[in-house]
């Protein structure tokens, strides 16, 4: 009778192991490029795929301040962070926040896409995301991701 059990497979990742992809934002769609940024950090692309363990891979991401929002976004999108005292919410728009920080809007929205628990806090830490060309990367050997 145990003879017939199935097995179920568990991979067994190793963190060096892991791919780096480096990905140029400079006119891309900043939602649909965030979606497939998401996939292969989690993991997703990869036929080892587990939702509790950490399969995915490390992104970087640069040129951040030319990512594109199509539509009244540029306008409308307004980010929120509350300190947790009375009267402590503030408020950032789009454009405010692409001329102080504009890596964090795209950091923002792949956040927004991963699992909101320790698995997630741990994913987002291997997007590493820059305003410029330039990053320090080199010596992890990026290969380059091609938007479609």
């Amino acid at each position: 009778m145990n003879e017939n059990r199935i097995k179920t497979f568990l991979p067994t990742v190793d963190p060096d192991s892991a791919k780096w992809w480096v990905i140029d934002l400079a006119g891309a769609n900043l939602g649909r490029t965030a979606v497939k940024i998401a996939d292969i950090l989690r993991g997703k692309n990869k036929p080892i795929f587990t939702p509790h363990i950490d399969t995915g891979d490390h992104v970087v991401a640069i040129n951040a301040v030319d990512v594109v929002v199509t539509g009244r976004k540029g306008e409308s999108l307004i980010y929120y962070r509350y300190s947790g005292y009375p009267g402590g919410l503030k408020k950032t728009s789009l454009e405010e926040m692409r001329a102080k920080h504009p890596e964090r809007i795209f950091e923002n929205t792949v956040k927004g896409m991963l699992p909101k628990n320790k698995l997630g806090k741990k994913i987002i830490k291997k997007l590493h995301i820059y305003a410029g060309a330039e990053h320090p990367h080199a010596a992890q050997k990026p290969e380059e991701l091609k938007l479609s």
